[in-house]
């Protein structure tokens, strides 16, 4: 089936909230609009439409010039087999310890390593990308340096494979528990758990943040993963600090390169130390001790 998108930008997040509001009631409607904040530091929101009809050219046009966008670009997209696409084009990735793999690729698993099977279908936050990657090598970091932990929050979990390398660097952990504000998300991570064998050991669950019963009651956290984005994490920086026990640690990730400074200052406001740092391509993870 054809689909299109229809993209623009403006600034400020109230006024891209507004128009994403008006482009559900565009004739023909969207089947679904998306508002994202741009990562970059410029200031600009994001408004998308993605439509299964052409979308109208005149009442976009309409739309962005009341709410002071930028004109709608609209796109046509063929046919693709997405699935098929991510098994060609994404190789497994190592990450200190750890292998990250589809199940095409389980024959490459190395001897000795800790295998963590992501499907081609659930490709956000597989490891390829350098958030995940570099999360991942913290983790083995702190393993190497000996640190121990019996309750781990994987916060916003996209696949849960944080949280999955969390559960198998210590199968002793009395909580390790995986949450994400998108219930397909959660959806993606229960199904990952159980394609690991790690049913029971990993908690799936939906939830804004912190916010859940299920996560306060397993606080305070020796280990607090968030890999999201800039502003978000700056956001939770306080609730992060409140869940994390004294000595415990917190790998962040989701920032491009030019935003960690910001960042690392919240959680160093909030009362963490900078730990470690690392850069892999456009993208900073972040490691950080509570103090």
């Amino acid at each position: 089936m054809t689909t299109w998108t229809a993209l623009t930008t403006l600034r400020g997040k109230a006024a891209a909230e507004a128009l994403g509001e008006a482009l559900e009631d565009l004739d023909p409607a969207p089947t679904g609009v998306g508002v994202f904040e741009v990562e970059d530091g410029s200031g600009l929101w994001e408004v998308g439409g993605y439509f299964t009809e052409e979308p109208d050219g005149i009442g976009l046009a309409l739309l962005s010039a009341a709410h002071g966008a930028k004109d709608f670009a609209v796109s046509e997209l063929p046919e693709t087999d997405w699935v098929a696409v991510v098994r060609r084009e994404l190789h497994p990735v190592e990450a200190g310890r750890f292998f990250v793999y589809g199940s095409h690729d389980a024959d490459k698993l190395p001897e000795g390593r800790i295998g963590l099977l992501i499907e081609a279908a659930m490709a956000f936050g597989t490891g390829h990308h350098g958030t995940t990657q570099g999360c991942l090598e913290a983790l083995d970091a702190l393993v190497d340096a000996g640190v121990g932990a019996d309750r781990v929050a994987d916060i916003g979990c996209g696949t849960a494979v944080l949280a999955m390398a969390a559960a198998h660097v210590w199968p002793g952990a009395e909580a390790i528990l995986a949450s994400d504000i998108d219930p397909v998300a959660v959806e993606v991570a229960e199904a990952n758990v159980a394609a690991n064998g790690l049913a029971g050991r990993v908690q799936c669950i939906e939830a804004t943040g912190l916010d859940h019963p299920e996560l306060q009651a397993a606080a305070p956290f020796d280990l607090v993963f968030a890999n999201i984005l800039k502003g978000p994490l700056i956001d939770l920086a306080p609730d992060i600090a409140a869940a994390c026990r004294p000595g415990g640690h917190a790998i962040l990730s989701g920032l491009l390169n030019p935003q960690a400074d910001e960042v690392r200052a919240a959680y160093e406001t909030a009362g963490f130390a900078l730990r470690s740092g690392k850069q892999i391509g456009d993208w900073t993870s972040l490691c950080l001790t509570r103090v």
